[in-house]
């Protein structure tokens, strides 16, 4: 049976001058168990925003704990103190799960009025304290009623004269008063058929933990291929006020909702599944309601104040994948059609850069196939002359299930150009005709193939009229070029649309 109990420990700081307690924060596992959410934009977390305590951090976690317990039979008290600091009482659960109904709860009470060395002095005002304070290398016993704490701390000494001490080493108290603990603490008022042990399971919600994905791809171009391999792993934050050791880890995946206070809303993001592995080091994935819950196999210790980091799924390698040059004139990616865009000038003339993305399917045909949570991905080359991973570029993948593309931007060709212009424009009532020029350079030594984006944005009723190249149309609002570069060698393409709304 386990004990429920509480030891403390004072000690002092000379140069602070103030008493001080070390306390055991920590969950003994008998069996306990974690789910961690995360509320976290994807690839929004850096760890070292969470290296102070005390930060606001995007998540939560469930927590799920089985104690033996000594029953009483009818009404008594049961104090658990094996709770985070951050736990919300509203969401406390007990159960016997052996034997439903040994006992239950009549009330509950959350006390949290933490010990601490001011709460220590100002419960022992009007009694008997030993101080020890060092003075000019000498060390010095003083014994007397505390008669207060402002600024210091007063003692008066058995023969009535009164000290007043700035600065001590160390504050002897008799014991602990009564109503001061040295842990967050539920206290129950419980109601027992009968007496004796029982397996007791205590679940709650806390603050102070959450979790997220980063990815990362070594990139190989050799022999005019495009293929690639891709690792992932799990940063778990624990910043719940305890320790959990020996603890079984399992992760919640979905969009959960919560209901908000009316003060603000925070954006809610779960991490999207992981794929199921037979690996007991790799996480385990299974669908649980709209959502997705994978379990590691293996249990983990997971230090108060702490980043751990664990293998998401086994490194997947010598994946497809296929890199494009874009280059999008007018760098309008997501537009609606509220009304016609009449001004004549609008977009004349532009020379954005031209864009690198990586793109890869995921298909176990490509080499890949598994659920993606959504996270940052990093992206590093292997250079050839000294066999050295260099980076090249990262982006956040949202969430991406099985069989569903993934493009990843990484930058600005260095190369490749491009420049759009209006070159002709004619204005009607209910109508606009306009032509465009668009020209793409290739610098490289090699050829390159350049994707040229259109996005036809004045309004929804359009139509090609001419075009110098062939085009394909990508959606109800975009038409695409794709063009073929040797070295040096500058593409110039031309294309009339026609608009109308009446």
């Amino acid at each position: 049976m386990k004990i429920f109990s509480t030891k403390i420990t004072l000690k002092s700081a000379l140069t602070t001058g103030v008493a001080f307690m070390t306390m055991a924060t920590q969950v003994n596992a008998d069996d306990t168990a974690i789910t961690v959410y995360s509320t976290a934009q994807a690839g929004s977390i850096s760890p070292q925003q969470f290296q102070h305590s005390g930060a606001n951090v995007p998540g939560y976690a469930m927590v799920k704990q089985d104690r033996m317990i000594h029953i009483k039979k009818g009404q008594f008290e049961l104090k658990f103190d094996d709770v985070t600091s951050q736990i919300d009482p509203t969401t406390v659960s007990f159960s016997t799960p052996n034997n439903p109904g040994a006992a239950y709860v009549l009330d509950q009470n959350y006390q949290f009025d933490i010990v601490s060395t001011q709460k220590l002095l100002e419960k022992y005002t009007g009694q008997e304290v030993v101080v020890e304070q060092t003075s000019g290398g000498t060390n010095k016993t003083i014994r007397g009623k505390l008669l207060g704490t402002n600024g210091g701390i007063i003692v008066q000494e058995a023969n009535g004269s009164v000290i007043t001490l700035s600065r001590y080493d160390s504050v002897a108290f008799p014991s602990l008063p009564g109503g001061l603990l040295t842990k967050p603490t539920l206290l129950w008022l419980l109601n027992g058929k009968k007496a004796g042990d029982e397996l007791a399971r205590v679940t709650y919600q806390t603050k102070g933990m959450t979790w997220w994905a980063d990815y990362n791809i070594i990139l190989n171009e050799e022999y005019g291929e495009c293929r690639m391999d891709l690792s992932s792993w799990v940063s778990l934050l624990n910043q719940a006020g305890s320790n959990f050791e020996n603890t079984k880890l399992k992760l919640i995946a979905g969009n959960v909702h919560r209901a908000e206070p009316n003060y603000g809303r925070r954006n809610k993001m779960v991490l999207a599944k992981t794929m199921s592995v037979a690996d007991d080091s790799g996480f385990q994935e299974k669908s649980l309601f709209e959502y997705h819950l994978y379990t590691l196999p293996r249990r983990v210790d997971l230090p108060n104040n702490s980043t751990k980091q664990i293998e998401l799924f086994p490194a997947a390698n010598d994946i497809e994948c296929s890199k494009d040059l874009v280059f999008n004139g007018s760098q309008i990616t997501n537009h609606h059609y509220y009304s016609p865009i009449a001004d004549r000038n609008y977009m004349r003339s532009t020379k954005p850069k031209v864009k690198a993305f990586v793109s890869f399917d995921n298909s176990k045909k490509k080499g890949l196939g598994m659920p993606l949570p959504a996270g940052r991905i990093r992206v590093s080359q292997l250079d050839s002359a000294d066999n050295s991973l260099e980076f090249i570029g990262e982006d956040i993948i949202d969430h991406t299930p099985r069989n569903e593309r993934v493009t990843i931007e990484l930058g600005n060709s260095f190369d490749v150009v491009g420049e759009r212009k209006q070159t002709n424009i004619i204005v009607g009532k209910y109508e606009i005709t306009e032509t465009f020029e668009i020209k793409i350079r290739n610098q490289k030594e090699t050829n390159t193939k350049v994707k040229v984006v259109e996005p036809l944005y004045r309004w929804s009723n359009w139509k090609i009229q001419k075009a110098s190249d062939k085009y394909t149309k990508q959606n109800s609002s975009t038409i695409e070029f794709d063009v073929n570069l040797k070295p040096e060698q500058e593409k110039v393409i031309t294309y009339t649309v026609h608009y109308w709304w009446k």
